[in-house]
């Protein structure tokens, strides 16, 4: 009897890891199957020597083009025999037999030298001088010589950094070059990322040792660690830090004595360091920028710039960057596509597509993976490389109606600029009703926050759909709506707010939001099956395009300027481009505030020359004013 049990809970035991085996998902073993890869290193102008890895098709019978990406992020796994599982763009483009190449950038990673975030482009370079565009060109210019069965043809992709790398290649490109996709690309550091108008991103805190602890040797592994915050409330975590200079002990990576003041204001992080004493868009910030050399971009690169209209961390640098090769380019092959994606979303396999608590529709990555992006490289690096790629000029998506637009210029032709009053009695009007000062109290100890979550995010993208009622209902948010709309209203382009303001102290900030208010008897909720507990459709505040202005930058970037207590000031403050309808049985509603919290750091509201070294004691709360000559300026879409 005993070894019949003992039988049958050997054969159950053996049946049940069978069934744990088959239910284990199974390893993708595609590239290991399909390519060889080599690493290298390659030596640069001056000498440096940068890490790269080369995925080659083991089909050899034809020659292939080259794909590459240039990252901060590493070109792990590294080692023989350790291969990615997925490479390139998207799974198409693996698939169908490309070379595939990354590289570590120059300080990062197994690559030598030391690393600079937003390494300033050298014009003119002299003998044995590298920037990023050259460390580009050298890489290229190997590739195509020592790389086997290659076409001849490059083109580069990347996301956020690796897309401004992808930005970089095109700047004096190799004539290799063939084909470039700047994707979520950085422009310019001080409105992309880390700062908006002069306002510092507080709520990318933990992201700043990423980018600012220093190496000089090649590492396989992490040399940075994040800051330990100890608390899953970041509004209540900053707001009893008090002034950003009391997050110098974050940056202090040789443990120091922190109880001793006089070591307190050290800083080991080279990035923190540049943005504490760098507050202002100065030759430091101005050197960082790419937008102004796209004049460099060759007519015989395509370039195709990829953004998502819900992206928290790039959407400047997209949009401008489309612009400038537009503005400055020689006649270039250049095109946009802009969907309903946060920060990256476009190259993930989901089939139903949010941002956040809303919903977009299905299979919108998977349409631009296959439809779009394939067919821009493939035209550009096997097919004819002319101008008839067969792709619209813009391809952008109505995150209102749900559904894709293509247009021969971005914005749209038909397009006419309205301005829409900030009314009293929290009107939002087409005619200008009267001249009155709206007043509210910015207090620094309660500062409006950005979402109601109770969360610590490593950077936030949620936020950028998120339902804004839990704003409206404070007094210390002005909000303006229409009634509700009897027909539908588009907005294509850029939207520039113009704002009448004063305040009682000598510094603040200016936050406009632009909100889709959906009808209140809306109330099924399936379509969006990932809705908070505590939201409903019903009345939903779509959050469709917000910004900040630091209202020292008003006049000027580089030469800051205080207030004048309780005078009438104009305050201008320019929105990201929308492509949004408005639907007939919905509401326009403009919400406008001064603090934003802990999106960005909290304004001492007394103007001191550096913010990041504000004390305690300047932080005042102030009444602030908007008058209702201010208004709202739309591009329209007729």
């Amino acid at each position: 009897m005993k070894k019949i049990i003992l039988f049958a809970l050997i054969s159950f035991l053996a049946f049940a890891a069978c069934k744990n085996k088959e239910s284990e998902p199974k390893k993708n073993t595609y590239v290991a199957d399909n390519y060889t890869k080599k690493e290298v290193d390659i030596i640069m102008r001056d000498g440096v020597k940068l890490h790269t890895t080369i995925y080659s098709p083991k089909d050899t019978s034809k020659k292939h083009p080259i794909l590459m990406q240039r990252t901060p992020y590493s070109s792990a796994p590294y080692g023989e025999g350790k291969m990615k599982t997925k490479i390139g763009p998207n799974i198409h483009l693996m698939k169908e037999g490309n070379i595939v190449v990354y590289q570590d950038v120059r300080g990062r990673w197994m690559s030598e030298g030391v690393y600079d975030n937003m390494r300033a482009y050298i014009p003119n370079k002299k003998e044995n001088e590298s920037d990023e565009v050259s460390d580009t060109y050298d890489t290229i210019d190997w590739l195509v010589k020592n790389v086997a069965n290659n076409n001849g043809n490059v083109g580069t992709w990347g996301i956020s950094y690796p897309g401004h790398y992808a930005t970089v290649s095109t700047i004096e490109a190799h004539p290799a070059l063939k084909a470039a996709s700047p994707q979520a690309c950085i422009g310019d550091f001080f409105f992309d990322d880390f700062h908006h108008n002069g306002a510092f991103l507080l709520s990318y805190f933990r992201a700043i040792s990423l980018f600012g602890t220093y190496k000089d040797t090649p590492t396989d592994s992490a040399w940075y660690s994040f800051p330990k915050m100890k608390s899953q409330d970041q509004y209540q975590f900053f707001l009893d830090k008090g002034p950003l200079k009391n997050l110098n002990e974050y940056f202090q990576y040789d443990k120091l004595d922190v109880t001793n003041s006089a070591k307190k204001d050290k800083i080991d992080d080279f990035f923190w360091k540049e943005i504490v004493e760098h507050p202002n868009y100065d030759s430091v910030w101005q050197s960082k920028g790419i937008i102004q050399h796209l004049d460099k971009v060759p007519s015989s690169v395509a370039t195709m710039i990829v953004g998502g209209w819900f992206d928290a961390e790039d959407l400047y640098g997209p949009l401008e960057t489309y612009k400038a090769i537009e503005k400055q380019g020689k006649n270039n092959y250049n095109t946009m596509v802009f969907g309903p994606w946060d920060h990256g979303k476009w190259s993930r396999n989901t089939v139903k597509n949010y941002v956040g608590n809303y919903y977009f529709g299905d299979s919108i990555s998977l349409k631009f993976q296959s439809e779009i992006e394939t067919k821009f490289f493939n035209h550009f690096l096997k097919g004819d490389a002319d101008k008839n790629s067969g792709l619209p000029e813009a391809y952008v998506f109505d995150s209102g109606k749900k559904e894709w637009k293509s247009y021969n210029t971005w914005p749209p032709e038909n397009t006419e600029t309205q301005n829409w009053y900030l009314s009293e009695d929290q009107n939002l009007t087409t005619n200008q009703k009267s001249t009155k000062g709206i007043n509210f109290i910015s207090d620094v100890k309660r500062p409006v926050p950005y979402s109601e979550d109770i969360k610590t995010v490593f950077t936030p993208r949620k936020y950028m759909t998120d339902d804004q009622r839990f704003a409206a209902r404070r007094p210390d948010v002005l909000v303006f709506e229409t009634g509700i709309l009897t027909e539908n209203f588009t907005l294509a382009g850029d939207i520039l707010a113009k704002l009448k303001v004063a305040t009682t102290g000598t510094a603040a900030d200016w936050i406009v939001k632009v909100i889709d208010v959906h009808p209140a008897e809306l109330s099924d909720d399936k379509e969006n099956d990932k809705l908070q507990d505590h939201l409903k459709m019903s009345n939903y505040h779509l959050m469709v395009r917000s910004e900040v202005l630091r209202g020292r930058f008003r006049n000027s970037f580089v030469n800051p300027e205080p207030f004048i207590p309780n005078k009438k000031t104009d305050v201008n403050i320019k929105l990201q481009d929308v492509f949004h309808t408005f639907k007939k049985g919905h509401k326009l509603q403009i919400q406008v505030q001064s603090t934003w919290f802990p999106l960005i750091d909290l304004n001492p509201q007394t103007y001191v020359d550096n913010i990041y070294k504000a004390d305690k004691k300047d932080f005042k709360t102030q009444t602030h004013t908007l008058f209702t000559d201010s208004f709202i300026e739309f591009s329209v879409l007729k």
